[in-house]
């Protein structure tokens, strides 16, 4: 447990609500925090644990004789106690014959704040999102995953903008992680032997309001020291690096939840990252004796797939020699024979290789994609497993991703939705309840985002202000991270992870053409990208570079900028301090996408193509799409088709819009805009609506298990 400083027994509870990360999506608690140095709250980049550790102690004295900060304190955690209590919550209402166990939800990251850096990007995002809406709907879940001391990486540019990886490893006693011990108090729970060695793996536990998230690690001195490092960092290394950690998060997570004794009802593998929970479990049933036919039948019954990637050759995939190494004794203990349990893993168009989705297919009784249009690909990719079906019948469903609205809306758009619904519309579920918001007053949202922007363009001018200082050489570099941006321009939100069918570069396409975008003088354009490639991704490394490189072109006067080192903290900045949100992936390959969802929570339309969430959320209201281009084998010929569809939208109707202003400065028509944006993105692509469809979907027909579901997949 992280090591708080002594507090005052009137408000010692501060210690309790911030080892629990519920506080940051409660405004209300952060305001507890904040209200104890406002300050030191924004250089810890919103760590009440750091706060906590630095606050002076005559500041929290102050607070603790205060009458009101106390009476907020009082009422803070009297709710906080009520929502961790017995009261029943959504779930409990709808489900009360449904408490035979939880639901273990497999992910290989998890992003629920910056402040606990194991995720590298959408997937842990989303992950995050899951597990903060299963708390508030009172969903049993529990969360596996692995505990990454170095995190990800941190990015950083040389002057040329090639990217470059630093490693920083956080400290643990700054995050609010318990470290879970055995009954005879040793730290490790469990066992798994991998690679000719037997690994001790432990567990931290991270609290999301009701939903606990356990972290697997393997730092123990008992273990050989090349197993020590084996989940320090997220996506680190070769594929036999990344199956080792797989096996990990799959053999192990099991392993521990059974050292524990937690019993799950189902078994949700979120990405093939997960799938050798599957096999696992599967291994556990063999041992006990039950036919092979028969423990693959007992398995799927209980056991939800989502896979978040269309493009067939971004699965997983390794060689049976490496699985088999990595697995070790495993087949020496069930009866089928080693090719057999391969063989789950293999399709039949490459029957040499074990491919971690096609495992993951044929063990679960539910699959699903993250948008409408990906689940069609989906159906696609994997029709060749029951050969005999129609693609329109292959049972690969989908669930459309959504984003947790009090974490990515901004209190000044908060506030006016306490307005509107008293306090009440996190849980607002009619969708034309949120019609409300169309009557929401120009000059108040215009005014919102207008201090939203500026929040923006401080935290880029004291970024760039402090990494001259620590990191750059160039003065340069200050000019491409963005202080020359003028906040009354029009501003572009470009911000995702650097691979080339995202196209972050597609806005350069016609360098002449962006140039007298940018460069009118009585409606300015300018772009704010960040994002970073995967450190093994040269290409999207070369995309990066590129668009750096016009960051600092004089040409641009400016107007272009590249943040670096892109985590949370700075997504939560961009989604409600920019005017327009772009998203450019090349169709049908972007799965769900959904910053833009949260751009539209903070009234920030999205500018993007009809893939992803956007196919099934364009109205014509909201945003704007570029239409898809004519269908070609040629990647150059689609490039241009969009790129020119992107100049004249940009030309022809955004641009204008935003510059019409009214007698009293505000731009009408944009504002009617942002009003619909907030209502599609509030109403239809939450993480509530998200996880109720799990639920009645996948998660109780499987905690129900009286069905494999549909017939399992072929060779």
């Amino acid at each position: 447990m992280p090591t708080i400083p002594y507090l005052p027994a009137r408000i010692e509870g501060l210690a309790e609500l911030a080892t629990n990360l519920a506080w940051s999506w409660h405004r209300d608690v952060r305001a507890l925090f904040h209200d104890l140095d406002d300050v030191l709250w924004h250089q810890t980049r919103h760590s009440p644990l750091e706060l906590l550790r630095q606050v002076e102690p005559s500041r929290v004295a102050a607070c603790a004789s205060d009458p009101d900060y106390l009476a907020r304190y009082d009422k803070v955690m009297a709710r906080f106690h009520a929502e961790m209590g017995d009261a029943p919550g959504w779930f409990d209402e709808q489900y009360p014959d449904h408490n035979t166990g939880p639901i273990a939800y497999f992910c290989a990251e998890f992003g629920v704040h910056n402040s606990v850096p194991i995720y590298s990007g959408g997937l842990g995002v989303l992950a995050g999102d899951h597990c903060k809406s299963a708390a508030d709907l009172h969903v049993p879940l529990v969360g596996i995953g692995l505990l990454y001391r170095k995190g990800y990486f941190d990015q950083q540019l040389r002057l040329d903008g090639w990217q470059e990886s630093a490693d920083v490893q956080f400290d643990v006693e700054g995050t609010p992680l318990q470290r879970m011990n055995a009954a005879d108090g040793t730290p490790w729970l469990t066992e798994v032997r991998t690679s000719g060695r037997d690994v001790k793996v432990g567990a931290w536990r991270l609290m999301v309001g009701r939903v606990p998230i356990y972290l697997l690690d393997t730092d123990f001195e008992e273990n050989h020291p090349d197993d020590r490092g084996l989940v320090s960092k997220l996506y680190d290394g070769g594929p036999t690096h990344r199956l080792r950690q797989e096996w990990i998060l799959g053999v192990g997570g099991v392993r521990v939840l059974r050292a524990m004794g937690v019993k799950p009802a189902a078994w949700h593998a979120n990405e093939g990252h997960a799938a050798f929970m599957l096999l696992e479990r599967l291994r556990e049933e063999l041992t006990a004796g039950t036919p092979l036919d028969q423990a693959v039948d007992h398995v799927r019954r209980s056991s939800i797939f989502t896979t978040h990637t269309p493009v067939a050759a971004g699965h997983d995939y390794f060689s049976f020699e490496d699985v088999a190494e990595c697995a070790g004794p495993l087949w020496d203990e069930v009866p089928p024979t080693r090719e057999e349990i391969l063989g789950l893993g293999s399709p039949a168009d490459k029957p040499d290789q074990f491919h971690m989705t096609v495992l993951a297919i044929r063990l679960s009784s539910h699959i699903n994609g993250v948008s409408r249009k990906h689940g069609q690909v989906s159906r696609e990719i994997w029709r060749g497993l029951w050969p005999e079906r129609p693609v329109e019948s292959v049972p690969i469903g989908h669930i459309t991703n959504g984003v947790h609205l009090q974490t990515w809306m901004a209190a000044p758009f908060m506030d006016m939705m306490d307005e509107l619904y008293n306090g009440a519309w996190p849980a607002v579920e009619n969708v034309a309840e949120w019609d409300r918001v169309l009557a929401l007053e120009p000059e108040r949202i215009w005014g919102a985002h207008l201090h939203l922007k500026e929040v923006l363009f401080k935290l880029i001018r004291e970024d760039a202000r402090w990494r001259f200082k620590a990191l750059w050489q160039e003065a340069s570099h200050v000019v491409g991270a963005g202080v020359l941006l003028d906040p009354s321009a029009f501003t572009i939100g470009f911000a995702r992870r650097f691979a080339t069918y995202k196209r972050a570069d597609l806005l350069f396409h016609d360098v002449e053409r962006l140039k007298k975008l940018v460069s009118d003088s009585h409606r300015p354009v300018q772009i704010i990208f960040a994002g970073k490639a995967h450190p093994a991704d040269d290409p999207g490394k070369q995309v990066l570079q590129k668009v750096y490189e016009f960051s600092r072109d004089p040409a641009f006067a400016g107007r272009v900028a590249f943040l670096e080192d892109y985590d949370m903290h700075l997504a939560h900045l961009l989604v409600q301090g920019v005017d327009l949100w772009l998203n450019l992936p090349r169709v049908p390959l972007e799965a769900s996408g959904t910053s833009g969802m949260k751009a539209g929570l903070n009234g920030v339309p999205q500018l993007a193509t009809l893939d992803g969430w956007w196919h099934e959320g364009f109205d014509g209201l909201a945003g704007w799409a570029i239409p898809t281009a004519e269908p070609s084998t040629d990647i150059a010929t689609v490039d241009a088709q969009d790129a020119a569809r992107l100049y004249e939208l940009l030309h022809d109707q955004i641009v204008p819009l935003y510059y019409a202003r009214s007698s009293g400065g505000i731009p009408s028509g944009w504002v009617e805009r942002m009003r619909h944006a907030i209502r599609l993105s509030a109403s239809r692509f939450t993480a509530r609506r998200m996880v109720q469809d799990y639920v009645r979907a996948y998660y109780v027909p499987s905690m129900e298990s009286d069905s494999a579901g549909d017939d399992p997949p072929g060779a």
